[in-house]
């Protein structure tokens, strides 16, 4: 009994101090069957305490790890492992000495909302298209960028399109935070979803997104994918088989909406690196889409052999933005993405090639059998993406392949992040080395886990699993800044991203389901040089829109979030994901509460939701004791998408429920209150 006094005691008193939240867990949760870790700050002995939100009821007790030093963060922390409890339910992790985490839950497809957030991130960010309310709910928006009118720059020139020569170019996704649209980066994030399709057919099979295309005869991450694969398709030259590098403003736009960005857009000088990204995409979509549309498949393949011959004709034309505005007008200042080793980019698109037309002259054109080592994933390391495509396709290859080399490959880069996730005090692979707190550092830990995921499809042993699975938990809460990196999913979410569409609406909720970039080594100058919280390179992050170096949203890092969070779900969950929805239906008029915003809050917060008829609704709220503290709601509403203010100024800081009820539905969310 003594110790249930002094546990309520913590209980309330860390309640009241919801906004330090000192241990460091996944602010999602856990599947039943999975490993469970947070962190706990400090060189601490006593027990930790699992406790349910619901009844306040200890559930479990364990004894932390020995205390470890992070240098990133310069901290002694130790870990709360509770990996061997397993029932369903909401939980927080309590330490006496220290206090609480976030609430998080423990169920199958428990990050089921964020794998559909992560992807219908992407609707969010297309180009060429108005967001019409039925589909983006409060995010809805008018139709930017058409793209229908692009001039061909200086630099592009041809006799066949000569300056300013008028093409047409539309769909694609805005590249990141800005509104141009890149085919380098492309390159990778296309590919990442297409691979998450064909490693896991059957669970995005059953994943609607509540997007135009939904309930056509194509599951809707190739629906969405294809929306970039057919703007990437028009930036191929049809005269000689290049790829315009980018097409783009002369500089970047304004904190304004698309529609309201209207300066000239171009085409850009013509790459290798983007020609074979190209190539390698290309030859995926062609295997990939061949059992929806052949028509398509067939175009693909031909755009991406058209492509690969340009390149092995021209291997050497680098983007160099700066030597480029030397020479042509007007000076192009949007990103670069350059890039003047190129060996990578043989290596993918080759091996994509080989694996689609079983041609052997692909597979001899580089030599596949003496490549020891490859980079994790990023837009300008992308050897890994061949090594892991082949060893997929490892039992389909030609006798031409050395399959036992290519699944080696994989292995034992997968073991060398497994020393680190071994190592490391606050359980991560990434943080070996300092550089990899680098821009978009969360990406270089999703690119980890998609490495160490491949070692887990080639062996099913589960330490990279749950090394996999550790790395999207410091992704989602359990990392030094304590911040869940995700907009809109969390507890304590990036609330002000480097994200045009999210500064620039009404809304004061950013568009949800995006990764920010997360912490990053270098010392800052993009908020002032005394605006980050930290110069340690754990901790060096900062929400504000200023911080495009810590807190821009990219596609690229988008990817792997989907792909790491949908091959988790699937393995560990099964291929039959719940059709509710977190942040809006998944079919026009579903049924729907989605996350107050902000959350946490001081003083008042939206909340919103979506009813598919008219309907008699209560919406109200409880304390953490279960105790009704707010009727928002009891009347009949009329079917669609709606939003109200709640004011929690006349209630004490802590942790609050709200819930959603119709005559058949109930939805029930967690929200955090600050003063």
């Amino acid at each position: 009994m003594y110790k249930l006094i002094l546990l309520t005691i913590s209980f309330l008193l860390s309640t009241l101090l919801l906004s330090q939240e000192p241990i460091k867990v996944n602010q999602l949760g856990f599947y039943p069957d999975g490993e469970k870790i947070a962190i706990i700050p400090g060189d601490v002995s006593v027990n930790f305490y699992v406790i349910s939100v619901g009844t306040q009821d200890v559930v479990y007790t364990g004894k932390p790890g020995p205390p470890q030093t992070w240098q990133y963060s310069e901290e002694t922390v130790t870990i709360a492992d509770f990996s061997d409890f397993n029932i369903p339910g909401t939980y927080i992790v309590d330490h006496p000495e220290v206090g609480q985490s976030y609430p998080f839950e423990i169920r199958d497809y428990v990050h089921s909302d964020l794998t559909r957030g992560a992807l219908r991130a992407y609707y969010y960010n297309r180009a060429s298209i108005e967001l019409e309310e039925q589909y983006a709910g409060q995010w809805a928006r008018p139709k930017g960028h058409p793209d229908d009118e692009v001039q061909v720059h200086a630099s592009a020139s041809t006799d066949n399109r000569p300056v300013n020569t008028i093409i047409s170019a539309p769909k694609g996704w805005y590249d990141a935070g800005d509104f141009n649209k890149y085919i380098v980066n492309s390159g990778i994030s296309t590919y990442t979803l297409l691979a998450a399709y064909e490693h896991f057919p059957e669970y995005y099979e059953n994943l609607p997104l509540n997007i135009p295309e939904t309930g056509n005869h194509m599951p809707d991450i190739l629906n969405e994918a294809k929306w970039n694969l057919d703007w990437m398709l028009k930036m191929q030259d049809p005269y000689d088989g290049g790829l315009y590098h980018k097409l783009t403003t002369s500089n970047f736009s304004g904190k304004v909406m698309p529609h309201q960005a209207t300066a000239t857009r171009y085409v850009v000088m013509k790459s290798t690196a983007a020609a074979l990204n190209f190539a390698a995409v290309m030859a995926v979509a062609a295997r990939v889409y061949e059992p929806f549309d052949p028509d398509f498949a067939a175009e693909c393949l031909e755009a991406a052999e058209y492509a690969w011959k340009w390149a092995v004709d021209n291997p050497g034309i680098y983007y160099n933005q700066s030597q480029m505005n030397q020479q042509y007008s007007p000076n192009i200042n949007t990103g670069e993405y350059g890039d003047s080793n190129v060996s990578d980019e043989f290596d993918w698109a080759a091996a994509e090639l080989y694996i689609t037309t079983q041609n052997d002259d692909y597979w001899h054109a580089r030599n596949f059998s003496n490549i020891w080592y490859f980079n994790v994933p990023s837009w300008q390391n992308v050897r890994a993406l061949a090594f892991v495509s082949l060893a997929h396709h490892r039992e389909n290859l030609t006798d031409a392949a050395n399959t036992e080399h290519i699944t080696s490959r994989i292995i034992d880069r997968a073991g060398d992040l497994i020393d680190e996730y071994e190592s490391s005090a606050y359980r991560v692979s990434m943080g070996h080395v300092e550089w990899e707190f680098l821009w978009g550092s969360n990406a270089m830990a999703l690119n980890h886990s998609l490495l160490l995921l491949q070692a887990y499809r080639l062996t099913e042993e589960h330490e990279y699993l749950n090394a996999a699975q550790s790395n999207l938990d410091y992704i989602l809460g359990r990392n030094a800044t304590g911040y869940s990196f995700v907009t809109g999913y969390g507890s304590h979410t990036p609330m002000d991203p480097h994200h045009r569409q999210s500064a620039a609406d009404n809304n004061e909720d950013p568009v949800p389901g995006f990764v920010v970039g997360g912490p990053h080594a270098t010392h800052q100058q993009d908020c002032g040089s005394h605006a980050y919280p930290s110069n340690l390179p754990a901790l060096s992050y900062l929400d504000d829109w200023c911080s495009y170096s810590t807190n821009e949203v990219a596609i690229n890092w988008n990817a792997p979030l989907v792909y790491v969070s949908g091959a988790l779900e699937s393995i560990r969950s099964g291929n039959n994901p719940p059709t509710s929805v977190k942040n809006f239906s998944e079919h026009p008029g579903g049924f729907a509460l989605q996350q107050n915003y902000p959350n946490p809050f001081n003083p008042a917060t939206t909340i919103s939701y979506t009813i598919p008829v008219n309907s008699h609704i209560t919406l109200r709220v409880f304390d953490i004791l279960g105790r009704e503290v707010a009727v928002l709601i009891d009347e009949e509403k009329p079917a669609g998408y709606h939003k109200i203010h709640f004011d929690a100024s006349h209630l004490p800081s802590g942790i609050y429920m709200y819930r959603l009820e119709t005559l058949h539905n109930q939805f029930t969310r967690k929200m955090t209150f600050i003063k």
